[in-house]
């Protein structure tokens, strides 16, 4: 296994985390509470006996079995070899006592008293100003770090860039944060930028979602024609996380294992990470997987954000990356799960009224009132 810096903490990371978001399961569904408990302790066990010392699980995930199950894997000794991470569920909270009771839920699911790692979960702009600051909850967390319950304050990340560096400057007492990247989300969310300003500032930066929820692994058939004509042999899904590996910013890689053989997979890959490894063939490779990825986009839309906000509360890139995501990665089916669960009803493309107000501030010319009736179409499966 290869070790990389924690940040400023002195601690040594292993290249590769594990990430227990998809354990296995017994119903075949990846997100499910029925979790295939001795599977998944032999899969925990197996990664730290070959050098894994970080585990990343989280108060939902699994519908809270998550947790319980790692506990589980981390008896006999296990515990004191690696470094727990979790995540406390900020939007659940209603008062600053319920960071409290969740924090000791979390220990007593994780069979120890002392979490290394806690996150706040899926920060954005308004559960950073309408729960975290409002509800005091970082004085909570510094008094839980204060007598022991937990080691380093961080968190994990889905927002806009700008909402980042709000986020990040406004507290001192940060020690890590966990944000997707990969090579297709250089310039969404926190994005290349934000892995610098975060690892400029100290703070160690873990990567979830080097896959791509596993679409990275997949790629279509014109995508896996171009990493088959280049002369080093990887697979879709080491090209991407040793691109992840190769950037001096990043401490450790989460990869949320379903199988024994996605776990040796991933810690055979681990072990030939370094920085700076790959050649300029090899990123050059990258940058045309990436241009073939975006050149099967249907909708040409930048996410300048000009064209908001619209008067009807319709989320206009957000629709338009969702549909084009579905074209780029062949996944209707992922696209219109995402179309469900990340838009709420008033922002789909279904609420456009065509009053094309937008269409007058759009730099690329596109007719927003006539793809608004055709994504909301495809997105909720009619065609």
């Amino acid at each position: 296994m290869q070790y990389r810096d924690f940040g400023g903490s002195g601690w040594k990371v292993s290249a590769l985390g594990f990430g227990c978001m998809r354990l296995p399961t017994l119903d075949g569904n990846s997100s499910s509470a029925s979790i295939d408990e001795r599977l998944a302790v032999r899969m925990i066990r197996r990664a730290i006996d070959q050098g894994v010392n970080y585990v990343d699980t989280a108060y939902v995930y699994h519908g809270g079995a998550s947790e319980s199950v790692l506990g589980k894997a981390l008896a006999d000794g296990y515990r004191s070899r690696v470094r727990i991470a979790t995540k406390a569920p900020l939007w659940g909270m209603r008062s600053g006592a319920d960071f409290d009771r969740c924090l000791g839920e979390q220990l007593r699911r994780l069979r120890t008293e002392h979490i290394d790692f806690y996150l706040l979960h899926a920060l954005d702009r308004g559960l950073w100003r309408g729960t975290v600051l409002r509800l005091g909850l970082l004085q909570r967390a510094e008094a839980a770090v204060r007598d022991g319950r937990i080691g380093q304050i961080g968190f994990s990340f889905h927002d806009e860039a700008a909402a980042f560096r709000e986020i990040l400057d406004g507290y001192g007492g940060w020690g890590f944060c966990l944000l997707q990247y990969n090579y297709m989300d250089t310039a969404n969310q926190a994005g290349a930028a934000g892995v610098k300003l975060a690892a400029g500032k100290g703070l160690a930066v873990a990567v979830m979602e080097p896959l791509l929820g596993g679409r990275l692994a997949r790629p279509p058939a014109s995508v896996q024609d171009l990493i088959n004509r280049h002369p080093v042999r990887r697979t879709p899904a080491e090209w991407a996380l040793q691109w992840v590996w190769d950037q001096p910013e990043i401490a450790t890689v989460l990869s949320g294992m379903s199988t024994m053989e996605q776990v040796e997979a991933n810690l055979e890959s681990a072990r030939r990470s370094r920085v700076g490894s790959l050649t300029k063939a090899d990123r050059n490779l990258i940058s045309r997987v990436r241009a073939a990825y975006q050149g099967r986009a249907l909708i040409d839309c930048t996410r300048c954000d000009y064209c908001l906000p619209c008067p009807s509360g319709v989320d206009i890139p957000g629709n338009f990356e969702i549909y084009n995501d579905a074209f780029l990665h062949e996944d209707p089916p992922g696209a219109r799960l995402l179309y469900t669960l990340n838009l709420p009803p008033g922002a789909r493309a279904s609420s456009c009224t065509a009053c094309r107000e937008c269409e007058e501030k759009c730099p690329q010319n596109i007719r927003v009132s006539e793809w608004m009736p055709r994504v909301h179409a495809f997105l909720s499966g009619g065609g």
